[in-house]
């Protein structure tokens, strides 16, 4: 499913995109209109896939491998910590010791995953606002696509209370939402 591309793309998710990743159930692709991305050579194949630790870990991330097999891709696993807030009355090495944990918290339950789904796609864990450091991420990779979770059911406010919506308006290649 096209986004909108051009000048207001980055303020804008078309309508039809916008409900369609409200609604559906199903996986979603979405990428900017097709005539303005030059395809890249078969043999270059690199799939990003963006996770949190949260309950959806094993389904996105076992997407993402099942597809990374089907079509001969690299897979690495992207996961963001948020950065501490800078101008709070917080020591910086007590901040850079929260950092430390959490990175490693991070890379052990990434690591258990893996081992459960028979995965070994290198991981990266970056530190930032998570939209921006996963699109840095996955542009730095040069990924051909972008796989990231949805929320499983729409409720009250839909699903795209959730980082989707901007990371499909944002990311520097095609986005498959799970």
């Amino acid at each position: 499913m096209p986004t909108h591309a051009g000048v207001f793309r980055r303020m804008l998710l078309g309508s039809t995109a916008a409900k369609v990743l409200n609604d559906a159930d199903s996986l979603v692709l979405t990428t900017l209109h097709a005539e303005t991305k030059s395809p890249r050579p078969l043999d270059h194949r690199e799939l990003a896939c963006a996770v949190g630790l949260g309950a959806d870990l094993e389904r996105v991330l076992r997407c993402a491998s099942e597809l990374a097999e089907t079509v001969h891709a690299n897979l690495s696993i992207i996961h963001a910590i948020p950065a501490i807030e800078r101008g709070l009355p917080i020591q910086l090495d007590l901040e850079e010791s929260f950092r430390l944990m959490a990175i490693q918290a991070a890379r052990v339950r990434l690591d258990e995953m893996q081992r459960v789904l028979g995965s070994s796609a290198r991981v990266h864990i970056v530190v930032g606002p998570i939209k921006d450091a996963v699109t840095e991420a996955a542009s730095r990779l040069q990924a051909d696509m972008l796989v990231v979770g949805r929320i499983s059911q729409p409720g009250e406010r839909g699903r795209l209370r959730d980082l989707t919506y901007a990371l499909v308006r944002d990311a520097p290649c095609p986005v498959l939402s799970v």
